[in-house]
């Protein structure tokens, strides 16, 4: 049963109003199941989206902020608490090591540096927990076709498509949430190419 997530996102204002009201309605979904959510603690973008409407709607929002940021005023003042870290790798590590799902929004390079780090970790072996991709107006296609190219050119073996789960809006969250695709170590195979 999940009862934590984390949720990586873009922290830009200037972005489309309908990841806006995707990022809304996230958090009152986790509100609503009781589900605890964490974030990268920002005070802009959707980041803030999501931790507002968490605690709008009664919810349980926790922010991981490395000082430095906390510093630049960046830090949304008012979550249920704060965690302060020194780095940005270790405000990964936390968003990962207390989640029982990573849910991705849309975001730009800070996102998907948070992705791809834990489908690295996943490949790897080194995390199991349940990724789910909001694929809002179709934002991640390019990636994931990307990914998909990996694997048609044999970068990566086609069971690790497995790693992670896409929905195309945050109403067919419930669903993934009741029933989030599992990911064990017998999954783990590694096939060396020859050049």
């Amino acid at each position: 049963m999940i009862k934590t997530v984390s949720v990586f996102c873009s922290s830009s204002n200037k972005i489309d109003r309908r990841y806006f009201g995707e990022a809304d309605r996230l958090g009152k979904i986790l509100a609503l199941r009781d589900i605890v959510c964490y974030t990268g603690a920002g005070s802009s973008g959707l980041m803030y989206e999501v931790e507002r409407s968490v605690l709008d709607n009664g919810g349980k929002c926790v922010g991981v902020i490395p000082q430095f940021m906390i510093d630049k005023k960046w830090l949304h003042e008012g979550l249920s608490e704060v965690i302060a870290v020194n780095t940005m790798a270790e405000r990964k590590d936390i968003l990962r090591d207390v989640a029982d799902a990573i849910i991705v929004l849309a975001g730009g390079v800070g996102t998907f540096d948070e992705l791809f780090e834990t489908l690295a970790l996943k490949q790897l072996g080194l995390f199991f927990k349940p990724i789910i991709i909001i694929n809002t107006n179709g934002y991640f296609d390019e990636i994931l076709r990307m990914l998909d190219k990996t694997v048609v050119e044999n970068f990566m073996q086609e069971e690790n498509k497995a790693m992670w789960q896409v929905i195309s809006s945050t109403e067919e969250l419930p669903a993934a949430l009741e029933k989030p695709v599992e990911w064990h170590k017998d999954r783990i195979k590694f096939t060396y190419i020859e050049g």
